[in-house]
């Protein structure tokens, strides 16, 4: 998909719409449709604003591993977005339906980003689907739909974000954009049960394009009171996405397996159940786990996650508590095999499968552990207080811990070491507070600050006491 650079009357035009907030699962607010006999059309429109300041980015790495390239590690930028579109329904009789969704993102980054980004932004077209649906959920109902669409399979661990985010687009920490470029996505529901079948294309970058074309199915179970579990299966068709392994012992930069992703397979699982509903109602337990293997490349690799916690509704503030471990197996540099674990499209965002806060922008889901506790409260119906905490450790050393989402092979030269892998386990404790205030029921402004103290392996790649990374934001989002 083609990106075009932002004009800057189209620049004016993002800010007077104001911005959807960092980290933030929005509701959806109701909108009036547009009817007309057996037709119904629904304009919508989505916007933000984000203002970020970081101070010693990446613990300062860039300053010992490359000081010549002038990279600024504190600094402050703001991103806008706005995604206009339109829904449309129409009811071929009782039981069939044509429908179809159109929508395009501008987006833009003033001032120096995270990625060492400058004043940039594209527009690029979001959603542009059609799709038929026959039959009832009741009963059974087939649903096929073709075009650029969202697509996600149970908790986001492998297939969520569609499309890229940041670089030339800007936006990285709205992250805007989530359809897939192209999709064929067939699904057939009967009450609590969903079987889908794909073919997915994602949206990515023009300057990092991979090519990657997946297809892959999934069947879902729901029942009870938001219960649910199911099992995923992902085929990797074409890719030229590279591969980091280990170099021999660890000594050394890694070598790269180019096109190392095609051929890749992924089988999954997932769930969230409340264990006793009756006894302990609030209580709630989820487990996700993967397996891949490719043949090709003699690859077997793992990851999963396990997440307890409970939830107080009938208590003031509503405070809801869980604890969550998740690890991805690294390349071991010891075997002749690869072991890295692929987090593919993973919903990146500190409420669903970021490791870490700020420490996600380094640690990708591959060769990383971590223990994370979350509390969430609200102190009022329009008010939401929320306190993360993460210790993220490395599964092996001397390996690659960053590549993948979100980060480029270029980036080596401010992050060399971290890239080869670390000598000591403990990369990074993260700490995140995050504030919103329901405005309006369709506009939201949101706040937070964030800390990554790093750990014994950062500091041993700095070659010292490596100063801790600081930031905040404060941005407003629109969704009618």
């Amino acid at each position: 998909m083609r990106d075009l650079p932002i004009a800057t009357g189209l620049l004016t035009a993002c800010l007077a719409f104001t911005p959807v907030a960092h980290g933030q699962d929005e509701p959806s607010p109701d909108t009036d449709p547009v009817e007309s006999s057996d037709t119904q059309i629904k304009f919508t429109l989505e916007g933000g604003i984000n203002a970020v300041a970081e101070e010693n980015l990446y613990w300062n790495l860039a300053d010992r591993f490359a000081p010549s390239a002038n990279f600024d590690s504190d600094t402050q930028w703001l991103e806008v977005y706005a995604k206009p579109g339109v829904e449309l329904t129409h009811d071929l009789d009782s039981s069939s339906q044509m429908y179809g969704g159109f929508s395009v993102v501008a987006s833009a980054t003033l001032g120096t980003d995270a990625f060492d980004q400058k004043n940039t932004g594209r527009v690029t077209i979001e959603e542009a689907f059609l799709g038929f649906r026959t039959g009832s959920v009741e009963t059974g109902q087939f649903d096929l739909s073709i075009g650029a669409q969202e697509l996600k399979l149970g908790t986001g661990m492998l297939i969520s974000n569609g499309a890229s985010n940041g670089f030339e687009r800007g936006a990285v920490k709205l992250g805007p954009r989530k359809a897939w470029e192209r999709t064929i996505i067939a699904r057939f529901r009967r009450q609590d049960l969903t079987a889908t079948a794909f073919f997915i294309d994602p949206n990515e970058l023009a300057s990092n394009n991979t090519k990657t074309h997946s297809v892959g199915g999934d069947i879902r179970l729901d029942w009870g009171k938001g219960d649910f579990a199911g099992v995923s299966y992902v085929n990797v068709l074409q890719s030229g996405a590279p591969y980091p392994q280990a170099a021999p012992g660890g000594i050394g930069p890694p070598d790269f397996l180019d096109g190392g992703r095609e051929g890749l397979n992924a089988v999954s699982f997932y769930s969230l159940v409340h264990p006793a509903p009756d006894a302990v109602p609030g209580l709630y337990v989820g487990l996700d786990g993967a397996y891949q293997w490719n043949d090709r490349i003699s690859l077997d690799a793992w990851g999963g996650r396990i997440k307890i916690g409970h939830a107080w509704n009938d208590k003031p503030w509503r405070p809801d508590l869980f604890w969550s471990y998740q690890t991805f197996s690294g390349d071991d540099p010891d075997t002749p095999e690869l072991e890295r674990f692929d987090p593919l499209n993973y919903e990146g965002s500190p409420a669903s499968w970021a490791t870490g806060s700020k420490a996600a922008l380094v640690f990708i889901n591959s060769n990383v552990q971590s223990h994370q506790l979350t509390l969430r409260t609200m102190p009022s119906p329009k008010d939401f207080l929320t306190f993360r905490a993460a210790h993220i450790r490395v599964n092996e050393l001397r390996s690659p811990i960053q590549f993948g989402q979100a980060t480029r092979l270029e980036i080596s030269d401010d992050l060399g070491s971290v890239i080869s892998g670390v000598t000591a386990n403990h990369l990074a404790d993260d700490f995140f507070v995050e504030y919103t205030r329901v405005l309006t029921p369709n506009i939201f402004l949101t706040g937070g600050f964030s800390i990554s103290i790093p750990g014994e392996g950062i500091e041993n790649a700095f070659g010292g006491d490596a100063p801790s990374w600081t930031g905040g934001f404060v941005n407003v989002v629109v969704n009618f």
